[in-house]
């Protein structure tokens, strides 16, 4: 969040949220559009724009003069904005702990925002943060206050559990690393991370081959993660239902369920490489060995495919990703990836089973129910070819033959957790049709995938914009979705 005092304004990423159930007329309209004059500096505008039938979708334009929106559709139901908190909201003082930045600013940014029509604030909850020092010394302060501020702004709150780091990713605005005595854990085992086949890794987030290894003060990644959201709900169960009205709980990098195929940051991939695989710790490894043995089939398990290119490379090429003898159509390539995509749905399973227990007293009760949300990433690069090479390395076993996501949503919905979907900004026509680009066919996979598993959505933009072409590609999603890429305050 950057602060410019003398012409002030606030960039904040928006999320947009909708409820499928509550939204089943197909002809659905956003209407009653209030309008409410909000700041002298920086405005934002709302404007109707008709992309498909009886279709509507908000557009808004940071460039143009402020009206808010407050939407209910024609049931008056309700569609909710929620506005991302941004990375660099929080900083530690000299004495390591961690504080609010501009907190007088950021109050009467709240406040703007409520008066703007936007219903709630969406808020990462650091691992890294709260669990900094000292294994089970919990330490929840930055968020007492901070949830009180939104609170008392009469705001709402989509709660992101956080079990990764956004170091790498941050380009020095605020980043966060994973608890201190995990990473020094980390300095004696590497092997507690994620690794490429060359040996490399970065410390993101935990591999999944230690989710049931007691490696971390005698407990396992799975234990860490589950007596963290149990904190966490002691500690806010008062406000859970009321004001925390969604919780993300993080199953990987960004909080995505999925390998680091394609770690941005560190200098080892750049767009539109298809990524490398990442089961090279020795836990994965040993759970690899194991799987083959069972497949009769020993050697499969020596290692992955050595036929998969780099982090850099175009599919063109690359033998494991064309139609061929050794590629991802033989035996050995249906055995690894089966294999590498199952082991990140177990991964997900298990954590979502235990945050679904954490939760389910509050399901009982209408006015205390809180939505589980988990989310994929928005792997679009390479999406029109056959074998979809960037998905594999990223754990989805998803290709022009297959359907990768229909697992991974059949897990979320078994918990009754919603899918956070991204790339709600982006057009196939904004892409370098060279790298065969979908984003828009992703979105529509996902789409038809959740409505088979009935399951609620909720989507985001990737990147910010402030456009009225954008609101284009919500064609291709349900009928009650909205497009509110930014806020400018």
């Amino acid at each position: 969040m950057a602060c410019k005092c003398g012409g002030c304004y606030y960039t904040l990423n928006a999320k947009v949220s909708f409820d499928r159930d509550s939204m089943k007329n197909r002809n659905f309209l956003l209407r009653n559009v209030s309008v409410i004059r909000m700041f002298t500096n920086g405005f934002f505008r709302s404007k109707w724009r008709s992309v498909a039938g009886n279709r509507r979708i908000i557009s808004m334009d940071a460039r143009e003069k402020s009206r808010s929106t407050i939407l209910e559709s024609s049931k008056d139901k309700r569609v909710p904005i929620f506005v991302m908190m941004p990375v660099d909201a929080f900083s530690f003082d000299a004495s390591g702990r961690p504080r609010i930045r501009k907190i007088k600013a950021l109050t009467v940014s709240l406040k703007a925002l409520k008066l703007a029509g936007v219903h709630g604030i969406g808020v990462e909850v650091w691992w890294g943060i709260v669990e900094r020092s000292s294994p089970f010394d919990y330490s929840w302060s930055l968020y007492e206050e901070l949830f009180k501020l939104i609170s008392d702004s009469g705001l709402k709150l989509h709660v992101a559990l956080s079990f990764h780091s956004n170091i790498h990713s941050s380009n020095g605005k605020g980043g966060v690393s994973l608890p201190l005595w995990i990473l020094e854990i980390g300095d004696v085992n590497k092997d507690i991370y994620y690794r490429d086949q060359h040996g490399f890794s970065n410390n993101d987030y935990l591999t999944l081959g230690v989710d049931q290894v007691p490696l971390l003060s005698g407990r396992t990644a799975l234990q860490c993660y589950e007596d963290f959201m149990v904190s966490f709900v002691d500690k806010f169960e008062s406000y859970i239902g009321s004001v925390i009205e969604e919780i993300s709980i993080g199953l990987g990098p960004s909080g995505e369920l999925r390998y680091p195929a394609h770690p941005f940051g560190d200098g080892r991939w750049k767009f539109p490489g298809i990524g490398e695989f990442q089961c090279y710790d020795k836990y994965m490894m040993k759970d690899l060995k194991m799987a083959a043995c069972r497949e009769r089939k020993p050697q499969w398990g020596d290692r992955g495919p050595q036929n998969a290119g780099c982090y850099n490379s175009l599919p063109s090429g690359v033998p494991f990703f064309e139609e061929g003898q050794e590629s991802f159509l033989s035996d050995y390539g249906r055995f690894f990836l089966e294999w590498y995509s199952g082991r990140l749905i177990c991964h997900a399973d298990a954590i979502l089973a235990k945050a679904a227990k954490i939760l389910n007293k509050y399901q009982e009760n209408e006015q205390t129910s809180v939505m589980l949300v988990a989310k994929i990433g928005g792997i679009y690069w390479w999406y029109q070819t056959i074998s979809h090479p960037a998905e594999l390395t990223a754990g989805y076993y998803n290709t022009a033959l297959r359907d990768g996501y229909d697992p991974v949503v059949s897990v979320f919905s078994r918990h009754g957790a919603a899918l956070h979907i991204p790339c709600l900004d982006m057009m196939d026509s904004e892409t370098p049709p060279t790298y065969l680009c979908s984003p828009e066919g992703l979105l529509k996979q996902i789409q038809s995938v959740s409505k088979k598993r009935i399951i609620k959505l909720i989507g985001r933009n990737t990147t910010e914009r402030h456009d009225k072409e954008v609101t284009k590609t919500l064609q291709i999603l349900p009928s009650s979705s909205l497009n509110l890429v930014s806020v400018v305050l």
